[in-house]
């Protein structure tokens, strides 16, 4: 049966979208995991899979035109399906099941009383498919203001603020803190207070499970507060603001910690934004690290000589972090090129830049920067397969592997060849602390076109790792080892470290991979000719 594709939210503040290209033209074949068309928000331009299998049968937005969110964008379907109906709207009820739209229930418009607004579980990201509500900001009976934020939403990558787009009372919670729901499941219901709203609730909870938390023999806190409001001055580093506020002040280069705020609870508004003078700021006071960084695993006591096992629910994160790396290791044919490199000039090179007041520069920092450098010279390698098309990429964006608390994360350095070995260096701790600290923001991974995974902190030597679709390729740095070597006919003592790049097979053929680690291991051995 046809599916119909809508419009999807890909940020928190996103009421429309532009279609920036697209990827797929009717009558192609689709697979779930594909990308269907790059979509231009508020905020980023973001590539937007399809979670669908079949044939693409029409296409509602064309390229270069905007739509509102949830507008028709797409129908998948069978090859030589009738979509009359869905294309005049005249849907069969078990079609009209597959249309996914925020203010869609099982009632009839007419069954919604007037004033009130259903909310749906948002998609946050271009990958989201489940969402786990982390806080309530709210509670049932609270007044709620256009652009005060409902509740923070775990997706698949970060946690992040969900503001509520529309005002009135909250009627009706459909996830509890720490429950998970599919995207477009009821979220919550808002309208004049004393309305009733159990006949909307039901018809909507039958849609999809709600599905609560489950840890087994671990001890929580017996007497949790629920919906605890957030106070006004924080003992963590985090700045209420609004999405909007955010971003004029990350434009007009304002610090937010240096402005008042004069919404709710002391929330900064866009008009705080506009309104701020540098004369007008006062010192700001010293934040406390987040107390996330300092949670340690409590491991239970298990007796000596008795089985015990302890289930934990996988996370979003780890959830999409298994399906895609599942979906590269068994699609892309992969295929692996080592290569050891001597390090000793670039142990000096460091040695001598770090002296340099105020200036501090890994090794890692210098594998991102020779990588950047061997991409433009070996553009093949920076690529992208499609069924219909090799796409080349000219411009270089590094995604940088992180290791967080639930997996991993990939923050993406972009245009990373024109940057500096400081600028890289300041660029991938403040992208790692974001990921962390569940900060970041999907625009700051999104458009990578080579991966690179680093584990020689760890002192692993060598090792490989899957390929970071849809990229080509991805880059294993292992630990610096100091070992005999032979130089000129002489063994001495010398510093070696061991990298290995992953191909995908479909786009990079063996000469073309070792030819790129010929150019980086030139860059790395002779780090001054990446300064010339």
């Amino acid at each position: 049966m046809a599916t119909v594709i809508t419009m999807p939210r890909l940020s928190d503040t996103m009421t429309e979208g532009v279609v920036a290209a697209w990827l797929k033209k009717v009558g192609d074949t689709i697979k779930t995991g594909e990308i269907l068309a790059e979509i231009e928000t508020d905020k980023a331009t973001m590539e937007f899979e399809s979670f669908y299998d079949g044939v693409l049968l029409h296409i509602g937005i064309q390229q270069g035109e905007s739509a509102p969110v949830d507008s028709l964008l797409a129908i998948v379907g069978k090859q030589g399906e009738d979509i009359s109906a869905l294309l005049t709207g005249n849907t069969t009820a078990s079609a009209a099941e597959e249309v996914k739209t925020e203010t869609k229930t099982a009632s009839t418009p007419s069954e919604i009383p007037a004033g009130v607004k259903v909310v749906t579980m948002p998609r946050l990201s271009d990958t989201m498919t489940t969402g786990t509500v982390a806080t309530w900001l709210k509670k049932v009976g609270d007044t709620v203001k256009e652009g005060d934020i409902l509740a923070e939403i775990e997706t698949d990558k970060a946690t992040m603020e969900f503001e509520s787009f529309n005002s009135g009372t909250l009627l009706y919670i459909g996830v509890e803190e720490g429950g998970t729901a599919p995207v477009d499941t009821i979220l919550a219901i808002l309208g004049p207070a004393g309305t009733d709203v159990s006949g909307i609730a039901a018809s909507f909870t039958v849609r999809g499970t709600v599905e609560t938390p489950k840890v087994e023999d671990v001890k929580q806190d017996t007497n949790p507060t629920p919906n605890t409001q957030h106070p006004t001055t924080n003992t963590n580093d985090r700045i209420f603001a609004s999405p909007l506020a955010k971003k004029i002040a990350s434009d007009k280069g304002v610090n937010l910690s240096q402005v008042k705020g004069t919404g709710e609870n002391g929330r900064i508004t866009k008009s705080d934004v506009e309104n701020f003078t540098p004369s007008a700021v006062s010192t700001p006071v010293q934040a406390v690290t987040d107390a996330t960084n300092a949670v340690s695993t409590v491991k239970p006591f298990v007796p000596a000589g008795e089985m015990f096992q302890e289930e934990i629910k996988n996370s979003q994160m780890r959830k999409t972090i298994a399906r895609r790396l599942s979906e590269s290791k068994f699609t892309a044919p992969h295929y692996y090129l080592t290569i050891e490199l001597d390090m000793d000039n670039a142990i000096a090179s460091r040695n001598t830049i770090n002296s340099l007041p105020e200036t501090k520069v890994s090794f890692n920092d210098m594998v991102i920067k020779a990588s950047a450098m061997a991409l433009k010279k070996h553009p093949q390698v920076n690529s992208q397969w499609r069924e219909d098309a090799m796409v080349i990429n000219y411009h270089v964006n590094i995604g940088v592997a992180v290791a967080v608390e639930d997996g991993l994360m990939v923050p993406v350095l972009k245009f990373t060849d024109q940057m500096s070995l400081t600028q890289i260096g300041v660029s991938v701790k403040d992208l790692a602390g974001k990921a962390k600290s569940k900060k970041i923001q999907p625009a700051e991974m999104d458009g990578s076109t080579f991966t690179i995974s680093n584990l020689g902190m760890f002192g692993i030597q060598s090792f490989t790792s899957i390929i970071n679709q849809p990229n080509s390729a991805i880059l294993s740095v292992g630990a610096i080892v100091e070992k005999p070597v032979v130089k000129k006919g002489q063994i001495v003592v010398g510093n070696t470290m061991t990298v290995t790049l992953a191909c995908d097979h479909r786009t990079v053929d063996g000469a073309t991979g070792a030819q790129f680690l010929q150019t980086f291991k030139a860059f790395m051995e002779n780090p001054v000719t990446m300064l010339a």
